[in-house]
Protein backbone atom coordinates (compact mmCIF):
# COMPACT_ATOMS: atom_id res chain seq x y z
CA UNK A 1 0.00 0.00 0.00
CA UNK A 2 1.74 3.52 -1.11
CA UNK A 3 1.27 6.18 1.45
CA UNK A 4 0.42 9.13 -0.85
CA UNK A 5 0.83 12.99 0.90
CA UNK A 6 -1.48 15.31 -1.41
CA UNK A 7 0.06 18.87 -0.83
CA UNK A 8 -0.56 21.31 -3.62
CA UNK A 9 -0.90 24.53 -3.86
CA UNK A 10 -3.66 26.42 -5.30
CA UNK A 11 -4.35 26.74 -9.14
CA UNK A 12 -4.80 30.56 -8.99
CA UNK A 13 -8.11 31.45 -9.95
CA UNK A 14 -9.64 27.79 -11.22
CA UNK A 15 -9.60 25.10 -8.41
CA UNK A 16 -8.44 25.30 -4.46
CA UNK A 17 -5.42 23.97 -2.97
CA UNK A 18 -8.09 21.53 -1.22
CA UNK A 19 -10.19 20.75 -4.64
CA UNK A 20 -7.04 20.02 -6.24
CA UNK A 21 -5.39 17.60 -3.45
CA UNK A 22 -9.14 15.59 -3.80
CA UNK A 23 -8.60 15.77 -7.13
CA UNK A 24 -5.46 14.37 -7.58
CA UNK A 25 -6.46 11.80 -4.49
CA UNK A 26 -9.80 10.58 -7.12
CA UNK A 27 -7.65 9.95 -10.22
CA UNK A 28 -5.18 8.26 -7.67
CA UNK A 29 -7.46 5.95 -6.12
CA UNK A 30 -8.85 5.17 -9.74
CA UNK A 31 -5.23 3.18 -10.36
CA UNK A 32 -4.15 2.00 -6.98
CA UNK A 33 -7.45 1.46 -5.11
CA UNK A 34 -5.24 0.97 -1.49
CA UNK A 35 -3.35 4.07 -1.64
CA UNK A 36 -3.31 6.00 1.34
CA UNK A 37 -4.19 9.18 0.73
CA UNK A 38 -3.11 12.34 3.91
CA UNK A 39 -4.26 15.96 2.25
CA UNK A 40 -2.41 18.89 3.34
CA UNK A 41 -2.76 21.60 0.63
CA UNK A 42 -0.40 24.13 0.89
CA UNK A 43 0.42 27.78 -0.17
CA UNK A 44 3.50 29.78 -0.12
CA UNK A 45 2.30 33.62 0.37
CA UNK A 46 0.34 33.86 -2.57
CA UNK A 47 -3.30 32.98 -3.21
CA UNK A 48 -4.79 30.48 -0.84
CA UNK A 49 -2.64 31.80 2.17
CA UNK A 50 -5.19 32.84 4.39
CA UNK A 51 -7.62 29.48 3.66
CA UNK A 52 -4.24 27.60 4.79
CA UNK A 53 -4.44 29.49 8.28
CA UNK A 54 -8.31 29.47 8.63
CA UNK A 55 -8.38 25.31 8.08
CA UNK A 56 -5.65 25.29 10.10
CA UNK A 57 -6.44 27.51 13.30
CA UNK A 58 -9.21 26.67 15.46
CA UNK A 59 -11.02 29.87 16.24
CA UNK A 60 -9.85 31.90 13.30
CA UNK A 61 -12.44 34.35 12.20
CA UNK A 62 -12.95 36.29 9.18
CA UNK A 63 -13.09 39.97 9.90
CA UNK A 64 -15.13 41.41 6.71
CA UNK A 65 -13.93 44.46 5.39
CA UNK A 66 -14.89 46.83 2.05
CA UNK A 67 -11.32 48.20 0.29
CA UNK A 68 -10.02 49.97 -2.51
CA UNK A 69 -8.98 47.46 -4.95
CA UNK A 70 -6.38 47.15 -7.45
CA UNK A 71 -8.10 49.30 -10.23
CA UNK A 72 -9.81 51.15 -7.24
CA UNK A 73 -13.04 49.84 -7.18
CA UNK A 74 -14.77 48.76 -3.94
CA UNK A 75 -14.46 45.11 -3.22
CA UNK A 76 -15.77 43.06 -0.41
CA UNK A 77 -13.07 41.09 1.43
CA UNK A 78 -11.58 40.05 4.96
CA UNK A 79 -8.90 39.82 6.58
CA UNK A 80 -8.15 36.84 9.55
CA UNK A 81 -8.17 36.93 13.24
CA UNK A 82 -6.03 34.32 15.20
CA UNK A 83 -6.74 33.39 18.75
CA UNK A 84 -4.88 34.92 21.07
CA UNK A 85 -1.57 33.10 22.18
CA UNK A 86 1.45 33.75 24.52
CA UNK A 87 3.39 35.82 21.82
CA UNK A 88 0.13 37.73 20.25
CA UNK A 89 -1.89 38.55 23.51
CA UNK A 90 -4.42 40.43 21.17
CA UNK A 91 -4.57 37.84 18.63
CA UNK A 92 -2.68 37.84 15.10
CA UNK A 93 -4.03 39.49 12.07
CA UNK A 94 -3.70 37.40 8.85
CA UNK A 95 -4.22 39.75 5.82
CA UNK A 96 -3.81 38.38 1.95
CA UNK A 97 -2.38 40.92 -0.64
CA UNK A 98 -4.20 38.27 -3.32
CA UNK A 99 -7.98 39.25 -1.66
CA UNK A 100 -7.10 42.96 -1.30
CA UNK A 101 -5.04 44.30 -4.46
CA UNK A 102 -4.53 40.70 -6.23
CA UNK A 103 -4.10 40.21 -10.51
CA UNK A 104 -7.06 37.98 -10.03
CA UNK A 105 -9.01 41.03 -9.03
CA UNK A 106 -8.64 42.52 -13.01
CA UNK A 107 -10.59 42.62 -15.49
CA UNK A 108 -8.06 43.67 -17.30
CA UNK A 109 -4.40 44.21 -16.35
CA UNK A 110 -3.68 47.79 -15.43
CA UNK A 111 0.16 48.10 -15.15
CA UNK A 112 0.75 51.78 -14.63
CA UNK A 113 -2.74 52.42 -12.43
CA UNK A 114 -3.25 48.99 -10.56
CA UNK A 115 -1.96 49.29 -6.76
CA UNK A 116 -1.64 48.03 -3.36
CA UNK A 117 -4.33 50.45 -1.45
CA UNK A 118 -6.48 47.75 -0.55
CA UNK A 119 -3.32 45.81 1.18
CA UNK A 120 -2.74 49.00 3.35
CA UNK A 121 -6.49 49.53 4.14
CA UNK A 122 -6.73 45.78 5.38
CA UNK A 123 -3.36 46.11 7.23
CA UNK A 124 -4.85 49.35 8.70
CA UNK A 125 -8.14 47.97 9.98
CA UNK A 126 -6.07 45.16 11.45
CA UNK A 127 -4.52 47.21 13.45
CA UNK A 128 -7.62 49.43 14.24
CA UNK A 129 -8.62 45.55 16.11
CA UNK A 130 -5.25 45.86 17.97
CA UNK A 131 -3.48 42.68 17.15
CA UNK A 132 -0.59 42.38 18.55
CA UNK A 133 1.24 40.58 15.81
CA UNK A 134 0.52 40.64 11.82
CA UNK A 135 1.08 38.08 8.47
CA UNK A 136 0.80 39.06 6.20
CA UNK A 137 0.84 36.96 2.78
CA UNK A 138 2.01 38.88 -0.52
CA UNK A 139 1.68 36.71 -3.54
CA UNK A 140 -0.45 37.47 -6.54
CA UNK A 141 0.03 41.18 -6.55
CA UNK A 142 -1.80 43.01 -9.28
CA UNK A 143 0.74 45.88 -9.36
CA UNK A 144 4.41 47.24 -9.84
CA UNK A 145 3.77 50.45 -7.42
CA UNK A 146 6.74 49.64 -5.21
CA UNK A 147 4.57 49.21 -1.80
CA UNK A 148 3.47 53.07 -1.93
CA UNK A 149 -0.27 52.28 -1.84
CA UNK A 150 0.20 50.12 0.64
CA UNK A 151 1.97 53.18 2.72
CA UNK A 152 -0.03 55.85 1.57
CA UNK A 153 -3.15 53.56 3.44
CA UNK A 154 -0.94 53.73 6.59
CA UNK A 155 0.12 57.14 6.68
CA UNK A 156 2.78 57.86 4.65
CA UNK A 157 3.38 60.68 1.69
CA UNK A 158 4.62 60.75 -2.12
CA UNK A 159 5.54 63.86 -3.24
CA UNK A 160 6.35 64.92 -6.20
CA UNK A 161 8.81 67.94 -6.77
CA UNK A 162 6.03 70.59 -6.47
CA UNK A 163 4.58 68.77 -3.16
CA UNK A 164 1.93 67.66 -4.51
CA UNK A 165 0.70 63.67 -3.97
CA UNK A 166 1.99 61.46 -7.07
CA UNK A 167 -0.63 59.11 -8.81
CA UNK A 168 -1.26 55.78 -7.85
CA UNK A 169 0.47 52.76 -9.23
CA UNK A 170 3.48 52.28 -11.09
CA UNK A 171 2.59 55.90 -13.16
CA UNK A 172 3.83 57.94 -10.09
CA UNK A 173 7.01 56.29 -9.50
CA UNK A 174 9.20 58.42 -11.65
CA UNK A 175 7.56 61.63 -10.01
CA UNK A 176 8.49 60.80 -6.76
CA UNK A 177 10.89 63.64 -5.27
CA UNK A 178 10.28 63.24 -1.40
CA UNK A 179 8.83 60.98 0.87
CA UNK A 180 7.35 62.21 4.37
CA UNK A 181 6.97 58.88 6.34
CA UNK A 182 6.43 60.99 9.52
CA UNK A 183 2.34 59.99 10.00
CA UNK A 184 2.52 56.33 9.01
CA UNK A 185 1.17 53.79 11.31
CA UNK A 186 3.41 51.93 14.00
CA UNK A 187 4.02 48.34 12.82
CA UNK A 188 3.35 45.23 15.25
CA UNK A 189 5.27 42.61 14.89
CA UNK A 190 4.91 41.43 11.54
CA UNK A 191 5.99 38.69 9.45
CA UNK A 192 5.58 38.80 5.49
CA UNK A 193 5.06 35.57 3.47
CA UNK A 194 6.65 35.54 0.15
CA UNK A 195 7.18 33.32 -2.30
CA UNK A 196 9.86 34.82 -3.96
CA UNK A 197 13.28 35.66 -3.37
CA UNK A 198 13.78 38.58 -6.09
CA UNK A 199 15.51 42.26 -5.41
CA UNK A 200 13.52 44.83 -6.39
CA UNK A 201 15.35 46.32 -9.07
CA UNK A 202 17.86 44.97 -11.99
CA UNK A 203 17.65 42.03 -14.37
CA UNK A 204 15.66 39.79 -11.55
CA UNK A 205 13.77 42.99 -10.16
CA UNK A 206 10.22 42.79 -9.69
CA UNK A 207 9.80 45.15 -13.04
CA UNK A 208 11.95 43.26 -15.47
CA UNK A 209 10.60 39.65 -14.13
CA UNK A 210 7.25 40.23 -12.83
CA UNK A 211 6.45 43.05 -14.64
CA UNK A 212 5.60 40.95 -18.03
CA UNK A 213 2.96 39.39 -16.09
CA UNK A 214 1.21 42.66 -15.37
CA UNK A 215 0.73 44.14 -18.19
CA UNK A 216 4.33 46.21 -19.26
CA UNK A 217 5.50 44.41 -22.44
CA UNK A 218 7.75 46.94 -24.29
CA UNK A 219 11.19 47.01 -23.09
CA UNK A 220 11.39 50.79 -22.74
CA UNK A 221 8.47 50.58 -20.05
CA UNK A 222 10.01 48.37 -17.89
CA UNK A 223 13.41 49.85 -17.88
CA UNK A 224 10.93 53.22 -16.89
CA UNK A 225 9.65 51.41 -13.99
CA UNK A 226 12.39 49.97 -12.44
CA UNK A 227 14.70 53.04 -12.39
CA UNK A 228 11.78 54.71 -10.34
CA UNK A 229 11.58 51.60 -8.24
CA UNK A 230 15.59 52.28 -7.90
CA UNK A 231 14.58 55.88 -7.10
CA UNK A 232 12.42 54.83 -4.24
CA UNK A 233 14.79 52.65 -2.56
CA UNK A 234 16.89 55.81 -2.53
CA UNK A 235 14.07 57.51 -0.81
CA UNK A 236 12.84 54.60 1.38
CA UNK A 237 16.79 53.99 2.31
CA UNK A 238 16.43 50.49 1.53
CA UNK A 239 19.02 47.78 -0.20
CA UNK A 240 17.30 46.78 -3.51
CA UNK A 241 19.48 44.24 -3.96
CA UNK A 242 17.87 42.57 -0.78
CA UNK A 243 16.17 39.45 -0.96
CA UNK A 244 12.77 39.32 -1.45
CA UNK A 245 12.24 42.97 -1.91
CA UNK A 246 11.34 42.37 -5.28
CA UNK A 247 8.29 40.21 -4.35
CA UNK A 248 4.92 41.65 -4.90
CA UNK A 249 6.13 44.28 -7.39
CA UNK A 250 7.83 45.97 -4.57
CA UNK A 251 5.65 45.56 -1.87
CA UNK A 252 8.35 43.28 -0.13
CA UNK A 253 10.69 46.69 0.29
CA UNK A 254 7.88 48.28 1.19
CA UNK A 255 6.70 45.75 3.92
CA UNK A 256 10.42 45.89 5.22
CA UNK A 257 10.37 49.69 5.64
CA UNK A 258 7.75 49.54 7.43
CA UNK A 259 9.33 47.30 10.25
CA UNK A 260 7.98 43.84 8.57
CA UNK A 261 10.48 40.38 8.25
CA UNK A 262 10.11 38.47 5.19
CA UNK A 263 10.22 35.22 5.59
CA UNK A 264 9.49 31.94 3.04
CA UNK A 265 6.10 31.62 2.68
CA UNK A 266 6.14 28.04 2.06
CA UNK A 267 8.09 26.99 5.07
CA UNK A 268 5.59 29.34 7.21
CA UNK A 269 2.70 27.46 6.36
CA UNK A 270 3.70 24.08 6.05
CA UNK A 271 4.65 24.30 9.36
CA UNK A 272 1.45 25.37 10.07
CA UNK A 273 -0.12 22.82 9.16
CA UNK A 274 2.65 19.71 10.05
CA UNK A 275 3.90 18.72 6.91
CA UNK A 276 7.01 17.56 7.52
CA UNK A 277 5.17 14.76 10.13
CA UNK A 278 3.02 13.83 7.37
CA UNK A 279 5.36 13.90 5.24
CA UNK A 280 8.10 11.56 7.65
CA UNK A 281 6.03 7.99 6.63
CA UNK A 282 5.27 8.80 3.21
CA UNK A 283 6.41 6.97 0.06
CA UNK A 284 5.15 9.86 -2.13
CA UNK A 285 4.65 13.40 -2.04
CA UNK A 286 2.83 15.20 -4.59
CA UNK A 287 2.19 18.85 -4.95
CA UNK A 288 1.66 21.09 -7.70
CA UNK A 289 0.31 24.72 -9.09
CA UNK A 290 -1.33 26.63 -11.64
CA UNK A 291 2.04 26.91 -13.71
CA UNK A 292 5.28 25.69 -13.06
CA UNK A 293 8.05 27.68 -15.07
CA UNK A 294 11.19 28.93 -14.46
CA UNK A 295 10.44 30.85 -11.48
CA UNK A 296 8.76 27.96 -9.63
CA UNK A 297 12.27 26.80 -8.47
CA UNK A 298 12.78 30.21 -6.35
CA UNK A 299 10.94 30.03 -3.29
CA UNK A 300 7.63 28.49 -4.09
CA UNK A 301 5.66 25.43 -2.88
CA UNK A 302 6.51 22.96 -5.75
CA UNK A 303 10.10 23.45 -4.67
CA UNK A 304 10.07 23.31 -1.38
CA UNK A 305 7.77 20.76 -1.52
CA UNK A 306 10.13 18.47 -3.33
CA UNK A 307 13.48 19.05 -0.96
CA UNK A 308 10.94 17.89 1.98
CA UNK A 309 9.97 15.15 0.27
CA UNK A 310 13.92 14.22 -0.67
CA UNK A 311 14.94 14.72 3.29
CA UNK A 312 12.65 12.06 4.17
CA UNK A 313 13.31 9.54 1.61
CA UNK A 314 10.07 10.20 -0.07
CA UNK A 315 9.45 10.70 -4.11
CA UNK A 316 8.35 13.88 -5.16
CA UNK A 317 5.17 14.42 -8.35
CA UNK A 318 4.21 17.39 -9.76
CA UNK A 319 0.72 18.02 -11.07
CA UNK A 320 0.84 21.75 -13.12
CA UNK A 321 -1.76 23.52 -15.20
CA UNK A 322 1.25 23.86 -17.38
CA UNK A 323 4.62 22.78 -17.45
CA UNK A 324 6.67 25.91 -19.40
CA UNK A 325 9.55 24.76 -21.06
CA UNK A 326 12.25 26.35 -18.95
CA UNK A 327 10.84 24.90 -16.10
CA UNK A 328 13.38 22.45 -13.80
CA UNK A 329 11.33 19.08 -13.52
CA UNK A 330 14.38 17.65 -12.34
CA UNK A 331 13.84 17.77 -8.30
CA UNK A 332 10.72 15.13 -9.30
CA UNK A 333 9.88 11.66 -9.85
CA UNK A 334 7.23 12.05 -12.61
CA UNK A 335 5.10 14.97 -13.71
CA UNK A 336 2.38 15.78 -15.25
CA UNK A 337 0.87 19.03 -17.36
CA UNK A 338 -2.88 19.06 -17.09
CA UNK A 339 -2.70 21.06 -20.50
CA UNK A 340 -0.80 18.33 -22.17
CA UNK A 341 -3.43 16.16 -20.95
CA UNK A 342 -6.36 17.84 -21.78
CA UNK A 343 -4.56 18.59 -25.01
CA UNK A 344 -5.26 22.52 -24.63
CA UNK A 345 -4.84 25.21 -21.96
CA UNK A 346 -8.29 26.58 -22.74
CA UNK A 347 -9.23 22.49 -21.88
CA UNK A 348 -7.10 22.28 -18.87
CA UNK A 349 -8.94 26.00 -17.23
CA UNK A 350 -12.41 24.72 -18.19
CA UNK A 351 -12.52 21.95 -16.46
CA UNK A 352 -9.13 21.51 -13.99
CA UNK A 353 -11.02 18.48 -11.66
CA UNK A 354 -10.96 16.56 -14.87
CA UNK A 355 -7.90 16.78 -15.56
CA UNK A 356 -6.15 17.14 -11.87
CA UNK A 357 -7.87 13.62 -11.79
CA UNK A 358 -6.49 12.57 -15.01
CA UNK A 359 -3.02 14.04 -13.60
CA UNK A 360 -3.37 11.68 -10.33
CA UNK A 361 -4.14 8.90 -12.22
CA UNK A 362 -1.02 9.21 -15.02
CA UNK A 363 1.38 9.57 -11.79
CA UNK A 364 0.18 6.45 -9.79
CA UNK A 365 1.04 4.88 -12.89
CA UNK A 366 4.32 6.59 -12.88
CA UNK A 367 4.80 5.29 -9.25
CA UNK A 368 4.03 1.55 -10.41
CA UNK A 369 6.18 1.77 -13.10
CA UNK A 370 9.31 2.97 -10.61
CA UNK A 371 8.28 0.67 -7.51
CA UNK A 372 7.97 -2.43 -10.62
CA UNK A 373 12.23 -3.01 -11.12
CA UNK A 374 12.32 -3.61 -7.27
CA UNK A 375 9.33 -5.79 -7.00
CA UNK A 376 10.58 -7.82 -10.10
CA UNK A 377 12.06 -11.56 -9.13
CA UNK A 378 16.36 -11.59 -9.28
Amino acid sequence: MTRVVLAPDSFKGTITAADAAAALADGWASVEPSAEFVHRPMADGGEGTVAAFEAAVPGAVRMPITVDGPAGERIDTFWLLLPPTDDAPAGTGVVDLGSTSGIELLHELRPWDADTTGLGQALAAALDHGVSRLVVGIGSSASTDGGTGMLSALGALFLDAAGAAVPRGARGLDAIASVDLSALRRAPEVRVLTDVTNPLTGPRGAAAVFGPQKGLRAARDIALVDDGLRRLAELLRIDPAGQGNGAAGGTGAALVVWGGMLAPGAAEVAALIGLADAIADADVVVTGEGSYDGQSGDGKAPSFLAGLAADAGADAMLAAGRITADADTSLFAAAASLTDLAGSADAALAEPGRWLRAAGAALARAAQERAAPALAPS
